[in-house]
């Protein structure tokens, strides 16, 4: 069995700027004087449309936002191009910075469209955005800008917020995420480590010293704040340390097995994706029985896909309570397993989750697949 788990936008600037003119916009209007062309480079634009949708996920004033507005400035045919954003610096390309930054306020707070002295204050609404202290983001521009050009770039700015928004609400909820798993650590696990080392001071203090330092490392990986990702070999690293300190704790009733081929190892995954796995297969699968059970440990490569799988030989569980345990309703079960799912599927998409396959007195295996290069995916 498996279980996987509207405010009015765009009009025409008023006439009468003249100065600064993008490269794109000067060159298209350099051809269309000469007969030559009817439009510009498409490349050339799919270019600079890359670009300024990435540089306004950057905050308003980096040098990355202001030099998105002036490629946005290229396509629409600006001379000038701000953006203001509550709580953040203003972002501007082009002359007329002062009136364009008060125009752009007047527009923010009243969310209306206004123009003034060949300036164009365009509010952006943003999807699922909530404004802080009343105010929408607004897009100035100035110079010539026909009207459909300002809509679609108002429109166009729009879509780019929102990707950002949404980006960062991601990227907290993966943080936070993260965070519960480290502060999941077991207390019932430290005790018993800490009894365990203490056992040993005086028959044996030599081991007494191993396990503190092996216990020191643990805390380190499961605590340390560190990136978001790792490698497959220091998360084994992370393992290696648990399964120690288990074995000093539970002695002949764990059995270990850990097979990894090297080629995985430099393989980044999120921090604490494996450590967590491990030890619900020494809880739930060795801990509850009395003569213990097997844990085995595996990763290797298929073809460009790493498969990492946890299993022990323990009680199992119904396919029912598997699929609960995955969507976080299963009584008493704990959201470890949950969290590294979500995470899984947060960074590798939602085929990436975590797969369990187990029944009733057949033991459990937890099965991941993460691919061996994921773009942003870098160990640190």
């Amino acid at each position: 069995m498996q279980a996987e788990g509207d405010s009015e936008r765009g009009a025409r600037a008023p006439a009468g700027r003249t100065g600064l003119r993008p490269r794109l916009t000067g060159r298209f209007r350099a051809a269309q004087a000469h007969g030559t062309a009817d439009r510009p480079d498409p490349t050339e634009v799919l270019d600079a449309g890359v670009a300024v949708a990435a540089g306004l996920r950057e905050p308003a004033g980096s040098p990355a936002a202001v030099e998105a507005l002036r490629r946005l400035a290229g396509l629409c045919g600006a001379n000038a191009v701000g953006l203001l954003r509550s709580g953040q610096d203003t972002g501007w390309w082009g002359p007329d910075r002062e009136a364009g930054v008060a125009l752009g306020l007047r527009a923010a707070t009243t969310r209306r469209r206004m123009s003034e002295g060949g300036l164009l204050a365009l509010p952006v609404v943003v999807d699922g955005a909530d404004p802080v202290d009343d105010r929408v983001p607004v897009l100035v521009l100035g110079g010539e800008v026909p009207t459909t050009a300002a809509r679609r770039v108002a429109g166009f700015v729009a879509d780019a917020l929102e990707r950002a928004r949404l980006e960062a609400g991601a990227a907290a909820a993966d943080a936070a995420l993260l965070r519960e798993l480290r502060a999941q650590i077991s207390p019932h696990f430290v005790y018993n480590a800490l009894t365990t080392i203490a056992s040993f001071v005086r028959s044996d203090p030599a081991r007494a010293r191993d396990l503190l330092e092996t216990f020191a490392e643990f805390i380190r990986h499961s605590l340390a704040a560190r990136g978001d990702y790792t490698s497959l070999a220091g998360e084994f690293a992370s393992v290696e340390a648990y399964l120690t300190l288990a074995r000093a704790v539970l002695g002949e009733r764990l059995r270990v097995q850990v097979r990894v081929a090297p080629e995985v190892l430099p393989v980044p995954i999120p921090v604490l994706a494996l450590q967590p796995l491990v030890e619900n297969a020494v809880q739930h699968g060795v801990e509850r029985t009395p003569d213990g059970g097997l844990v085995q440990v595996s990763g290797e490569a298929e073809a460009d896909v790493c498969v990492i799988a946890v299993e022990d030989d323990g009680p199992g569980m119904s396919p029912e309570h598997a699929r609960a345990v995955l969507a976080g309703t299963a009584e008493g079960a704990g959201l470890a397993l949950v969290n590294v799912d979500r995470r899984l599927r947060a960074v590798y998409g939602p085929e990436h989750g975590l797969v369990i396959e187990t029944a009733p007195g057949a033991g459990t295996r937890i099965v991941l697949r993460v691919p061996r290069f994921q773009p942003g995916v870098v160990a640190r």
